[in-house]
């Protein structure tokens, strides 16, 4: 079992590791605390070795890792990598490590299912059982047991043996080009930045006056940037209730926030917030944002969209891929309204799959039954 805490020992092994065809990667962190992921450990895996590195270390130099990551000779493997690419968005400065092959979207193009867990593959393909009692553990603490560090490189060994298999799969299925454009969307920077000004949309806003709106987004903005600034959770600042009750209430002095007995801010945040709520009330009415009433959907749609689940259903089954990865909910309700609606579904293997049926569904070019319990598609008689 290697634990690598010096600089030269990481150069090392990177450098062995650049020199195989694939590595697979996972990484522990703790972000209960902070804004940003603390990034504690890193676990790699080639053919014959696997490493963690203790990115806590006293003086260690991470350059060699970002080095390997952004090697673009070797794959990089990966389970659910989201959260994985973000941490090593922020190390790499914007960069992304490339190219990158995600066990869990494999998986899910070879018949497993909806965003299948680490332990299914591990137990149904790798033929093994993970110990979980280090799953919780606190991974910031020094030093790290044995028994924490066997947890972690597990979690690279069986994947060596779990993206072997996937991807012998996946090419006799001939199926290689929908994992690598599924993954090529997972590696888009954009999805790992969060622009203040983005930040209201996460909130769930009822009300539509615009003043209020343009409130909660200013309040919105001005909390990311705080929680950014000082590393911490955003709830840390200002709780998501807490926000809105600002927005609603608009105190416009110091005395009249101090009565708002549920927000507790310190003597910076308050003066701050003060500032965006007078700036807000400033503006002029044409200055202020106006988003669109919703609009009740036309009659019929619901229908429509129940019957395109019905076949997305049927067209998952009969190919063995997870529904989700062909189609989502908001895009069944897009395809429902328009037959050239900017979709996924529409495109590629999708359509394919898919999408192509979804249309001759719609205009009955095709119908749908059931025999001996299942759904079959039918061909309407000539007229």
């Amino acid at each position: 079992m290697t634990l690598i805490t010096e600089t030269s020992d990481l150069r090392a092994v990177t450098e062995r590791l650049r020199q195989e065809p694939f590595v697979t990667i996972d990484t522990e962190f703790m972000r209960e605390r902070t804004y940003w992921a603390k990034l504690c450990l890193v676990q790699l895996a080639g053919e014959a070795e696997a490493v963690a590195i203790d990115t806590l270390a006293p003086g260690i130099d991470l350059t060699p890792l970002i080095e390997l990551l952004a090697d673009t000779r070797v794959l990089k493997v990966f389970h659910a990598c989201r959260q994985d690419l973000e941490i090593f968005h922020r190390l790499m400065d914007g960069g992304m490590p490339a190219p990158v092959f995600d066990s869990q979207v494999a998986a899910m193009v070879c018949g497993f299912g909806e965003e299948v867990a680490y332990e299914t593959l591990v137990n149904r393909l790798a033929k093994a059982r993970l110990d979980k009692s280090s799953r919780f553990t606190d991974w910031s603490r020094r030093p790290l047991s044995e028994a924490q560090l066997t947890y972690a490189l597990s979690d690279v060994t069986h994947l060596r043996t779990i993206y072997k298999k996937l991807s012998s799969r996946i090419e006799q299925a001939g199926r290689t080009e929908w994992v690598a454009e599924e993954t090529a969307g997972l590696t888009q920077p954009g999805l790992y930045v969060t622009e203040p000004e983005d930040a209201w949309r996460r909130l769930k806003v009822r009300s539509r006056e615009p003043r209020f709106i343009a409130l909660v987004q200013e309040l919105a903005a001005w909390r990311e940037r705080k929680a950014q600034a000082r590393d911490l959770p955003r709830n840390r600042v200002i709780r998501d209730d807490l926000l809105m009750e600002l927005a609603a209430q608009k105190p416009k002095d110091h005395e009249a926030l101090r009565r708002l007995d549920r927000i507790n801010l310190d003597r910076e945040s308050m003066r701050e917030v003060l500032e965006v709520i007078t700036a807000v009330h400033a503006r002029p009415e044409s200055d202020l944002p106006q988003l669109p009433q919703p609009k009740p959907p036309p009659r019929g749609l619901g229908p429509t969209v129940d019957l395109l689940r019905v076949l997305l259903k049927h067209c998952a089954e009969e190919s063995d891929v997870a529904q989700r990865l062909i189609a989502t909910s908001a895009e069944l309700e897009e395809l429902a309204l328009d037959d050239e609606a900017d979709v996924p579904a529409l495109k590629g293997w999708r359509r394919e799959l898919f999408g192509a049926r979804a249309l001759d569904l719609k205009a009955g070019r095709i119908g749908l039954a059931v025999r001996n319990r299942q759904i079959v598609l039918i061909e309407p008689p000539q007229a």
